[in-house]
């Protein structure tokens, strides 16, 4: 019998002074069972960095055809396509030619360093990908809960992450790409 995916229910308020974007989400994220609390809370940063009413969560684990996030306008055409972690470089490829903007959120300290280091230049060479790197995603770990309130605060491209149990900043740092977030 198959493991099933575990349900957090979150309450995000977005307050994103870069984008003039201010919202208030109620999601419901399902964690599949190999995905790490440290993933989970990345994909819902990367939510909250690109918010839009017409955001959703993808079926990202569970199907190699679809992103973590992503964004289709009415015709069913996708305009964003966000992929959260270390994809092969071919996966980033396809999705560039499917999309008409991808974004890659790296995470996971020096691992991520090297991913970077080795598909760099040939990832350069495609002009519709955005790469964000996520140094310190720790804290975002310990903020995981199953029922949780949580607000991003974002400004000059430094995010303020507040929960029910503290806050702590993070500082995306860009590798590739223009901030594509307007």
């Amino acid at each position: 019998m198959a493991i099933k995916s575990t349900i957090y229910k979150v309450d995000l308020q977005i307050a994103d002074m870069d984008r003039n974007y201010y919202g208030q989400h109620s999601l419901t994220l399902a964690k599949h069972p190999s995905e790490t609390d440290e993933r989970l809370m990345v994909r819902l940063i990367a939510f909250a960095l690109y918010a839009d009413e017409y955001l959703v969560f993808g079926k990202g684990l569970s199907d190699d055809e679809e992103p973590d996030l992503w964004l289709k306008d009415l015709t069913g055409a996708i305009q964003l396509w966000i992929d959260v972690g270390l994809p092969t470089e071919r996966d980033i490829r396809k999705a560039c030619g499917r999309s008409k903007q991808v974004v890659v959120v790296l995470y996971g300290g020096r691992i991520a360093d090297m991913w970077w280091t080795q598909n760099s230049k040939a990832l350069l060479k495609n002009n519709n990908l955005t790469i964000l790197n996520l140094p310190d995603t720790q804290e975002l770990t310990a903020a995981a809960e199953r029922g949780l309130t949580m607000s991003c605060t974002i400004q000059d491209g430094q995010i303020l992450v507040s929960h029910d149990t503290g806050s702590f900043d993070i500082s995306p740092v860009m590798l590739k790409g223009l901030d594509s977030r307007g």
